[in-house]
């Protein structure tokens, strides 16, 4: 039997319609992963709309094609970020897994600094928190609340900032979960189930840049689906709903 290595690390990317600003940032990770001296994979999360002219997955596979470490997903989406995450993770081999938005504005040196975190100090899962944010004033407002009333309704959370990237697990703690959700409430479904198995966890403090390469994904519907999600959400952990 063919022994099978796994690397040390597997990075999943969502690289949803990030196009080409998504070559400048995979070939900036690739340099601070090769400075951790660890053997790793990226996982390029390209999936996409039926009918949209996004760029994104030929993008995705070109990169792919030209390093072997790196692994293509282009698929038509059947759902929003958490669908995209979900498939990312299933496809990372890593001994620890981390994720990230492939469009730039969380720096991909906090992938190291987060990996060197989770190891020298055993831990299962570490976050960003945003203490500095260039994304302008709704989205900072939008986070500010959504974290407020999830602290509200998670007490028991102590995350300063949910939807925070990027994150990183060890391979085991992930697979522990169950992440059901398909839309932006994965980021706090992670940060839900992670307290519900008591996981060790801490959170490390980044810059937020400005999106210039395109308009934000995050809508003003997307206020009333966190709502309705943490309602949900709450239910199942006092057991009225039954988890999936």
């Amino acid at each position: 039997m063919i022994a099978v290595h796994r690397p040390d690390l597997s990075v999943v990317l969502l690289c949803y319609r990030s196009e080409n600003a998504l070559i400048p940032h995979v070939e900036e990770l690739k340099t601070h992963l090769l400075e951790l001296n660890i053997t790793w994979e990226i996982i390029l999360v390209g999936n996409y709309d039926i009918g949209s002219n996004d760029k994104t997955p030929e993008i995705v596979r070109d990169l792919a094609n030209q390093d072997s470490r790196l692994i293509a997903l282009t698929k038509i989406k059947e759902g929003m970020m958490g669908w995209d995450m979900k498939a990312g993770l299933e496809h990372a081999s890593g001994k620890v897994v981390a994720v990230n938005d492939g469009d730039g504005q969380f720096p991909s040196i906090d992938i190291g600094r987060i990996y060197k975190k989770l190891i020298d100090e055993d831990l299962d899962i570490v976050k960003t928190y945003r203490s500095k944010r260039d994304d302008g004033f709704y989205r900072f407002t939008l986070s500010t609340g959504y974290n407020f009333v999830m602290n509200i309704f998670f007490p028991k959370l102590s995350c300063r900032d949910i939807n925070s990237k990027p994150k990183i697990f060890k391979a085991e703690a992930i697979k522990q979960m169950e992440l059901i959700s398909d839309d932006w409430f994965i980021d706090a479904e992670i940060m839900i189930q992670a307290n519900r198995l008591n996981l060790k966890f801490a959170e490390i403090s980044t810059q937020f840049e400005k999106l210039s390469a395109r308009k934000s994904l995050v809508k003003p519907i997307a206020i009333l689906e966190f709502l309705v999600n943490i309602f949900l959400f709450r239910l199942r952990e006092w057991g009225l709903i039954l988890k999936k």
